[in-house]
């Protein structure tokens, strides 16, 4: 029997989207689905709602949780990756509060910027236990990362083990559809070409029928911004640096030193940037777990439509040999963009079939875009870097070459900002504790 494995099966409606959506695929009947988390009570509450799931299509596939990982992993075929180290607490909130006391202020710190820098460092020692698992058990596994910080993960996966790893992310197949509804422009039928770096990949060309549509973007952006809505940092970074962005504007505000700063408090009033997004989206998530849990969990006549998520439809290729195309996170190895970093994790268009991910040559990037993802990229380098080594100066650099926060502190306070972040998540980042810091 073919196994997917599910590690942090208990993200139950995300388990739901990749999961039911993998049960679509006749490919797959006879598969299993083996669900891992160390949460026992999620767990089972995954387990429950795939079940039902199964029953009302009758799907052939088992379902089976796991409370060994090593077992759960064991011959696997595909690996996906949903985990979030340390949770909303206590993790999320002291990534939130210890900058605040700094006066740097966050939306999601997910990705980049010091809360990013943290969660990486939390997560890649994890998942490099993953990885020495999947070397032992399932080495021909193909590990589907969906876990952000995307491009610092899925970098120290690549550079570091020898898992096959890929990095999905859903802001590329969603950026054209939600920019033209909001523009009230028509989608049908556009060839775009996206690539970058994961949340700050670029809308490089529009189409249709040969005719390019940035021009007419770009009118109606301009119009919208006199009013204000939700995304008007982007609609600016558009304006200003000529192309459009995968990312929300809240992700972005954070990406680039131009939009959070103490010094222009009006900036956030003028591009309606919502401080402090994640923590507020994790507590409402928490408050509405227990009416979700009743309609997924104990609903014994759920119902599914497939999602856009990547997942199933790289499987369903791998196992028919029907090519998919994508955009993928991975290294940039042969300079897949040219004018960025070889080291660096790229978002570019891939192919999947029986062959594996084969990633589209996109050469440079206009100069001006290249310069702005090698920001984020140089912070992203140094996190890898501080994860492997355990030094603490790497941690301190990864900080300092931040656009955001290098914006707003200096450096005596970055560095007392990552010594608190790192004496307040203690035991999650044990190599940095009792380092000394070498340059």
């Amino acid at each position: 029997m073919s196994k997917i494995t599910f590690i942090g099966a208990g993200s139950t409606v995300f388990a739901k989207n990749v999961l039911g959506d993998c049960m679509f695929v006749p490919a797959l009947a006879g598969f299993e689905f083996a669900l891992f988390d160390i949460d026992e009570q999620r767990l089972k509450d995954s387990e429950n709602m795939l079940n039902n799931l199964k029953n009302n299509y009758n799907s052939n596939i088992t379902i089976k949780s796991y409370s060994d990982r090593k077992e759960a992993l064991r011959e696997a075929k595909y690996v996906i990756n949903a985990i979030q180290v340390g949770g909303y607490k206590p993790s999320t909130v002291i990534d939130f509060e210890i900058p605040k006391k700094y006066g740097l202020q966050q939306t999601i710190a997910d990705t980049t910027g010091i809360g990013g820098i943290f969660r990486a460092l939390r997560t890649i020692p994890v998942m490099l236990d993953f990885a020495k698992d999947i070397e032992e058990v399932c080495p021909d596994a193909l590990f589907l990362n969906y876990t952000n910080p995307m491009a610092a993960l899925t970098g120290a996966m690549l550079r570091y083990t020898n898992v096959k790893t890929i990095g999905l992310c859903h802001s590329v197949q969603i950026c054209t559809e939600h920019l033209f509804r909001d523009l009230e422009m028509d989608h049908e039928g556009i060839e775009e070409r996206i690539a970058g770096i994961n949340h700050m990949a670029w809308l490089l060309e529009v189409k249709r029928d040969g005719k390019d549509l940035y021009p007419e973007i770009k009118r109606r952006a301009k119009e919208k911004q006199k009013t204000k809505h939700d995304d008007m940092v982007r609609y600016e970074l558009m304006d200003k640096f000529g192309y459009y962005i995968t990312e929300s504007s809240e992700h972005n505000a954070e990406y680039h030193p131009y939009f959070i700063k103490k010094n222009y408090p009006e900036l956030i009033e003028k591009f309606n940037i919502p401080l402090d997004e994640y923590p507020r989206r994790c507590v409402s998530q928490i408050e509405r777990w227990e009416t979700m849990r009743e309609e997924m969990v104990n609903n014994s006549q759920l119902t599914h439509t497939r999602s856009h998520e990547y997942g199933s439809r790289i499987i369903e290729a791998m196992e028919t040999n029907v090519p998919f195309k994508f955009g993928g996170n991975l290294l940039n190895t042969g300079r897949l963009i040219s004018n960025l970093p070889e080291n660096a994790v790229v978002e570019v268009p891939c192919v999947v079939d029986r062959n594996g991910i084969m990633p589209t040559y996109i050469g440079n990037l206009p100069e001006q875009l290249a310069a702005l993802n090698r920001t984020n990229i140089n912070t992203q380098l140094l996190t890898i870097e501080a994860a492997i080594t355990g030094k603490r100066a790497h941690v301190y650099q990864a900080a300092m070459l931040d656009p955001h926060t290098s914006a707003e502190l200096s450096m005596d306070d970055i560095i007392a900002m990552c010594d608190e972040l790192i004496e307040a998540h203690g035991e999650m980042l044990p190599q940095f504790v009792n380092n000394k810091v070498e340059v």
